[in-house]
């Protein structure tokens, strides 16, 4: 007679690729380490990360992560609460690069970019932005994706003192740039599917503004960390 399943939905084997895979394979387990290894500790920020993640699942699942020893959770004086990868977790990162490099290898880009979310776009893009390149002083772009429903068309990023911020809705500020694009255009070029030269001479991405950051914008924009990867498939 067969043994009966386990009754937490485990495996019930020995292999250690059972066992890591028990605490990493939960639903949405991998992309909240995916957000602690791109540095993000508090969180409202790992939300941002993972927007269609419920709070109620994500606080779940960081309780999970710290019960494993993965994660590690610290309380400051002014009440914050930081979540922190402890080595264990931290020895996750090439295993969680490998799974991006592979999918950027091998899955279709049409497959990619049917999953298209402006805010996830933006929040990358905002922890991706090469500060160096963008001019010493408060800097306002926006990016428009007529394609959208108007509530979700318009993003802007504010660069100000070495910080990086998104938002939604106009900030009021002097903007510098206007980008004007398809989302499944700009999350291409971020995905490093295609560039900015080969989009504007296909007329499917508008750039107006500061002449300067418009022709430095493919250097200054930064991309996915996977983006390098040759790719495998079309």
């Amino acid at each position: 007679m067969e043994a009966a399943v386990d009754e937490r939905g485990g495996y019930g084997q020995f292999c250690p690729v059972s066992m890591a895979s028990e605490i990493l394979c939960s639903r949405w387990t991998t992309l909240v380490v995916r957000e602690l290894l791109c540095g993000s500790t508090r969180f409202n920020d790992l939300r941002r990360g993972v927007p269609k993640m419920s709070p109620a699942l994500l606080s779940k699942r960081l309780k999970e992560l710290q019960g494993a020893g993965i994660v590690t959770v610290s309380r400051k004086p002014n009440g914050s609460v930081d979540y922190r990868l402890s080595e264990s977790g931290e020895e996750l990162r090439p295993l969680i690069m490998g799974l991006g490099n592979w999918a950027q290898r091998w899955v279709e880009s049409r497959l990619s970019l049917k999953n298209l979310d402006p805010s996830l776009l933006m929040w990358d893009v905002r922890r991706g932005l090469n500060l160096k390149l963008l001019p010493n002083r408060r800097c306002m772009i926006q990016f428009q994706y007529p394609d959208l429903p108007p509530p979700r068309q318009s993003w802007w990023l504010v660069v100000d003192d070495g910080a990086v911020d998104v938002c939604n809705f106009d900030p009021g500020h002097d903007l510098d740039l206007l980008v004007r694009c398809p989302l499944r255009v700009m999350t291409a070029i971020w995905m490093g599917l295609t560039t900015i030269k080969n989009e504007s001479e296909r007329g499917d991405l508008e750039v107006e503004g500061d002449p300067s950051l418009a022709r430095s914008m493919q250097q200054w924009l930064g991309l996915s960390a996977f983006a390098p990867q040759p790719r495998r498939v079309q």
